[in-house]
């Protein structure tokens, strides 16, 4: 199964986005490039209200089949930026479904769904990314905790921390941006009674932006040819996060530590 769309890269989609979460980044012009990753806030979801499942996330998209479980998360993602986008740009992109696996965990059935992404422009590919997201059975609020990583080390050794504190108005734009129904992002009932979290959930699209850009303004000379995602504990809404960022021969690393060196996603970007 396959989706393709053609949409522009319209200056005020990323205004939007800069205003909201990116502020110290200069306004775009038609033609300059678009920064890695802000692909994220175009092609927003396009499902019918009637095409969602109770949680908000897409279940009849035509790309994915219908999956029997009732929570979806995104674990993370591999992408690769073959060449730039720019402002103005009439680009096409093509979702399919990848891999689908089924597991049985300590928590119960699991099933992994790797959703394959193409963007390009005049049949020329510019980016190609493969999301990968879990769908997991209900959460048991009596369940204890998952201990969570920790990486103390990852603050110590950083050549740079950036600390950012996402707040509700934040996660809501983000969702207006994106079309993102999922509740988990704007209904604290649901996030603590059905999904078992403390507070609201940071958008794991949202995150993998914050982390590139992280990476980007510290390396401001240099395009991504390559970011890699993975989301480990949740990040939540009016906590602190350190993005701890370390650049070495194989590109730049960066860490999402909360205030108990809990790792909370991390990223690795390969520079062209």
């Amino acid at each position: 199964m396959s989706v393709t769309r053609v949409e522009p890269i319209t200056l005020e989609q990323a205004e939007r986005y800069r205003g909201t979460f990116s502020a110290a980044d200069a306004a775009p012009q038609r033609g300059d490039v678009l920064p890695a990753a802000w692909e994220g806030v175009y092609f927003p979801f396009a499902v019918a209200l009637a095409d969602l499942r109770p949680d908000g996330t897409p279940a009849r998209d035509g790309v994915l089949p219908e999956i029997d479980l009732p929570r979806r998360m995104y674990a993370g993602e591999d992408t690769e930026f073959v060449r730039p986008l720019r402002f103005g740009d009439e680009v096409q992109q093509t979702s399919r479904v990848g891999t689908l696996t089924e597991k049985h965990g300590s928590r119960g059935r699991l099933v992994f769904v790797d959703i394959e992404r193409e963007f390009s422009v005049g049949g020329a590919t510019a980016i190609r990314s493969t999301w990968h997201d879990v769908f997991l059975e209900a959460a048991d609020p009596a369940a204890p905790a998952k201990p969570p990583m920790r990486a103390p080390e990852a603050a110590a050794n950083a050549d740079w921390i950036d600390e950012i504190t996402l707040d509700a108005r934040q996660l809501f734009r983000f969702s207006a941006l994106t079309f993102n129904s999922h509740l988990i992002h704007y209904d604290r009932a649901w996030a603590r009674e059905q999904e078992g979290l403390e507070d609201l959930l940071a958008h794991g699209p949202l995150t993998r932006i914050l982390l590139m850009d992280a990476a980007r303004r510290h390396q401001p000379e240099h395009l991504a040819a390559s970011l890699s995602i993975r989301a480990t504990a949740p990040m939540l809404v009016d906590r602190r996060v350190r993005l701890a960022g370390v650049t070495d021969v194989d590109g730049t690393h960066v860490t999402a530590l909360d205030d108990t060196d809990a790792v909370l996603a991390t990223a690795d970007v390969r520079w062209a």
